[in-house]
């Protein structure tokens, strides 16, 4: 109606909502038993030889700590905490009798970083043992890329008043910089992706899907622990679709659901607390003073 008799148009407003960019893409999720199983059987056998490699070395040999650092980069640490705790639990036992004497930067601060990481405090005085009197780090690291990416990665588990470390940040982001048109292109990205996401700055399963790309151009690479991974990887994806479709159909059931209430609810969505009948209806439902 217009005014007291006119009859007007009602134009209703459409939100014109772009449609998902998923589409049904969860609804058609596909249960692949057969492969789940078998990639389930790959996946245990792979994971037992990880788990021997792991008590194979020294607890502190470069080769176990890098073997560990590996592990967690690649996002697949959860399956080894019993072994990963004992072996670090050991190297912390012994840390400051051993390490006085370790005079690689690179080994000095993964050993620092897989320790803070796991929980235990170690003094960064460690790192004096490369600086000079005037408290700067020496000259003679700025080519060692891999000591720098350690000691950088290190440099972002300080803790409040530790000036060595906040000097570390300085030293190694500049120095990386400098060196990175000089680097293989592997290397290269890996080292710009430290910069700009530190390991404690990133979401596990993010960051285990760019490291499974720079560990596999590594030529040193280990393809038991990297066909582990993948595979890994792989099986949680399956599984995270499935739970992504699961949550999907309840929603949309959920939707169905309230679309058929809507019409029943019609009646209070119109109703007016001023009207004389709806006053009255209010007044007997009040409770007793």
């Amino acid at each position: 109606m217009d005014g007291f008799g006119g009859e007007a148009e009602i134009t209703r407003r459409c939100a014109n909502h772009h449609p998902t960019v998923w589409g049904d893409h969860f609804l058609a999720y596909a249960n692949l038993m057969g492969a789940t199983e078998w990639e389930g059987k790959e996946h245990e056998d792979l994971k037992e030889e990880v788990r021997k490699m792991l008590v194979m070395f020294p607890s502190k040999s470069m080769q176990n700590l890098d073997l560990i650092n590996t592990i967690q980069l690649l996002g697949v640490a959860y399956h080894f905490e019993k072994e990963i705790e004992e072996s670090l639990s050991e190297v912390y036992n012994s840390y400051e009798e051993w390490i006085i004497g370790e005079v690689d930067l690179h080994v000095v601060a993964l050993s620092f970083r897989l320790l803070r990481q796991q929980g235990y405090y170690v003094s960064s005085d460690v790192f004096r043992k490369f600086t000079d009197d005037q408290g700067n780090y020496k000259k003679e690291f700025i080519k060692d890329v891999q000591g720098l990416l350690s000691l950088y990665e290190v440099a972002h588990f300080r803790v409040h008043d530790e000036e060595i470390l906040d000097e570390a940040v300085n030293f190694t982001t500049t120095h990386l910089k400098l060196l990175l048109p000089n680097l293989s292109n592997s290397l290269a990205t890996q080292v710009r992706d430290a910069l700009k996401f530190p390991i404690n700055n990133v979401i596990v399963r993010v960051g285990m899907r760019k490291y499974i790309s720079f560990y596999q151009e590594d030529e040193l690479h280990n393809e038991v622990l990297l066909n582990f991974a993948k595979l890994d990887f792989n099986i949680l994806q399956i599984l995270h679709k499935k739970e992504l479709c699961d949550i999907t159909r309840c929603l949309l059931l959920l939707l169905i659901l309230c679309l058929r209430l809507t019409p029943l609810l019609m009646p209070y969505h119109n109703f007016d607390a001023t009207s004389p009948t709806s006053l009255e209806l209010l007044l007997r439902l009040q409770l007793p003073g």
